[in-house]
């Protein structure tokens, strides 16, 4: 696969995974559980924020590799 084919294939899936990551983030946010507590919610805006980039670098690093030589 070309290199452009990983990006393009790579960019939907980044996109994608911002998208669901952001909106699992709104709905969990809104529990009750949390609401309740300061910290919990300190310490889940902190995973929540970071936490996309976890699953992200690896899909990144496949993107970036280069071309096989023919």
């Amino acid at each position: 696969m070309t290199i452009r084919k990983r990006k393009l294939i790579g960019t939907i899936g980044l996109l994608v995974l911002v998208v669901v990551w952001s909106l699992a983030g709104m709905v969990i946010a809104q529990t009750p559980w949390l609401a309740a507590s300061k910290l919990a919610q300190a310490i889940f805006y902190v995973v929540a924020g970071l936490g996309w980039v976890l699953p992200a670098m690896p899909l990144i690093a496949w993107m970036s590799r280069p071309d096989p030589q023919p």
